[in-house]
């Protein structure tokens, strides 16, 4: 088996928050049967909930919702290809469907190694297309899906969002450096927030970048024109769905929920005063949501 590209080390501040998590959440690194491996952070027992991230971030992202859903479900947070610690595929996409394929077949290779049941599916963004794609593809049995300001829900993107992710957000934070990084991307004003930052700019900023990553993801988003998606399948969903979405969104505008809110059979709308990551703006008012979202039909002694 051909050993994937070397992924950059752990950063510091992502260093500092995977020892708070240990013992009860650790990391590994899962090869796949195809080639190549993913990192994945995992605690906890119970009914399998798989968190997803989304463009430049890492699982490590989630880690105000790792310990709390772990009490109660075992948790698997997957750095994405091409991302994080994750190797990415050798083959280089070539148009939207390739994209998709790029980032959705590893993850899924992996569930089906690490799952032996139904799971639940959170997915950021980038995330939350693959969220939505494994649902749809239907090898990984996905009993809910819980999507937060998520891709792949229908053909929008704010203009200046296109032109910052194909100004590249890597090569961005290399040049500004972490001062005015967080001048142009403001964290969150709390001290979890300025953490969340820290942890964001690092990942971003690795010195050997996330080329292929990069190039994967733009097959999805061009600079005009629509952006890859699935509205028109959205129906085929038949489990409960949670989408979770910032009012304040600069990226995917909320109409792209609402519209995805009437298609989806089973779905619900949570609107948070937030922009584009809701769950790091505010998980305070996100979690418990989720929480119930994902126990509800649960027996008691499963919660």
């Amino acid at each position: 088996m051909k050993a994937p590209a070397k992924a950059p080390a752990v950063g510091g501040v992502e260093a500092g928050l995977l020892g708070q998590l240990a013992p009860a959440v650790t990391a590994t690194v899962h090869w796949l049967p195809g080639g190549g491996a993913l990192r994945v952070l995992e605690g906890g027992q119970g009914p399998t909930v798989v968190l997803l991230h989304g463009r430049g971030g890492a699982a490590s992202t989630w880690f105000v919702f790792l310990t709390a859903l772990a009490r109660g479900h075992r948790v698997l947070a997957v750095d994405l290809p091409g991302f994080g610690m994750s190797s990415a595929p050798e083959a280089v996409p070539a148009t939207a469907e390739d994209g998709v394929r790029f980032f959705t077949e590893p993850v899924e290779e992996l569930l089906l190694q690490l799952a032996t049941g139904p799971v639940a599916v959170v997915g950021h963004s980038l995330g939350g297309l693959v969220a939505l794609e494994l649902a749809l593809r239907g090898r990984v049995p996905v009993e809910r899906l819980a999507l937060v300001d998520a891709m792949g829900l229908g053909p929008e993107m704010e203009r200046k969002a296109r032109l910052f992710f194909r100004a590249g957000p890597e090569r961005l934070a290399r040049s500004l450096g972490p001062w005015a990084w967080s001048r142009l991307m403001p964290p969150p004003p709390t001290p979890l927030g300025e953490r969340l930052g820290a942890l964001g700019y690092e990942l971003l900023a690795v010195p050997e970048g996330r080329d292929a990553g990069a190039r994967a993801f733009n097959t999805l988003v061009p600079v005009v024109g629509p952006l890859f998606h699935r509205r028109e399948r959205l129906g085929e969903v038949q489990v409960p769905v949670l989408l979770v979405w910032g009012e304040q969104e600069d990226v995917l505008p909320v109409s792209l929920a609402e519209e995805a809110a009437r298609r989806f059979p089973r779905a619900r709308l949570l609107r948070v005063d937030a922009g584009h990551s809701p769950h790091q703006e505010h998980p305070e008012r996100v979690l418990p949501e989720l929480k119930a979202f994902l126990d509800e039909g649960l027996p008691a002694r499963e919660r």
